[in-house]
């Protein structure tokens, strides 16, 4: 099952959405989109898009002259001790919504301290999660989350991790070569969902994409039942596109 490349993916937008906030946040009374491009140093028809994405997610606001000033989103994020919860609610509210887009639970995934940690997730009566059956930390190797977070990890780092957690058969399509594992890792390009095709769990397949804020090692995926196999292209690349707002909450 074979997904083309995406060439919005949302880790090439999320700098230039950073200077676009920086830009408005400069100008308290508001400021037009010619000037945010002039700023911020991008084109228009590279600003629309990112304009469109900040507004709908709350992050900047448009007020009556056409001016864009600083959104709910963003006050709230930066409210001092409670940043914190508020990433968390606004994440959480997110991941929501893209569940309810895909049709497929969701999950923020980030490598913390040499381990494989899902952070937070939604999930719903049609939508369940996937059972946990073998603990992820020990799980990298076959599921799409794990090998998103290994393909972000320099050879060293994930040497140091598989040294940890051995390779383990878990269904009759686990890779179980380190050989063969590191090689479909190199081979991934970075605009691609990666693929977990009953690989961890049989009768679920699976697909994630990296989420890179500064140096931090993350990714954001989605699990389906087999019946849904069909669903699973469309709903990777609808996850790929809507993965913008996410990385952008981790970077802020």
């Amino acid at each position: 099952m074979a997904l083309k490349p995406e060439p919005t993916a949302p880790f090439h937008s999320v700098q230039y959405a950073l200077r676009v906030l920086e830009t408005v946040s400069r100008h308290g009374g508001g400021v037009s989109d010619v000037q945010i491009a002039r700023e911020a140093g991008l084109p228009v028809a590279h600003l629309s898009p990112l304009l469109l994405m900040l507004r709908r997610e709350g992050y900047v606001e448009q007020v009556s002259d056409g001016a864009y000033v600083i959104g709910d989103s963003l006050v709230l994020l930066g409210s001092g001790a409670t940043r914190r919860e508020a990433l968390q609610a606004k994440l959480q509210e997110t991941l929501g919504e893209l569940r309810d887009s895909v049709g497929a639970a969701v999950y923020i995934s980030r490598y913390i301290d040499g381990e494989v940690r899902i952070t937070q997730f939604a999930d719903g009566p049609l939508t369940p999660k996937v059972h946990e059956w073998v603990d992820f930390r020990s799980a990298a190797h076959a599921s799409a989350v794990g090998k998103c977070l290994l393909t972000q990890l320099d050879l060293d780092g994930r040497r140091d991790h598989l040294s940890r957690h051995k390779i383990a058969r878990l269904t009759s399509r686990t890779i179980t070569s380190e050989k063969v594992l590191f090689s479909k890792l190199d081979s991934q390009p970075p605009t691609v969902p990666v693929l977990d095709l009953q690989e961890y769990a049989v009768g679920t397949v699976c697909a994630a994409v990296p989420l890179t804020a500064g140096s931090s090692v993350g990714c954001l995926a989605l699990s389906l039942p087999i019946e849904h196999a069909h669903r699973l292209r469309a709903a990777a690349d609808t996850l790929n596109r809507r993965a913008a707002p996410v990385v952008l909450s981790l970077a802020i």
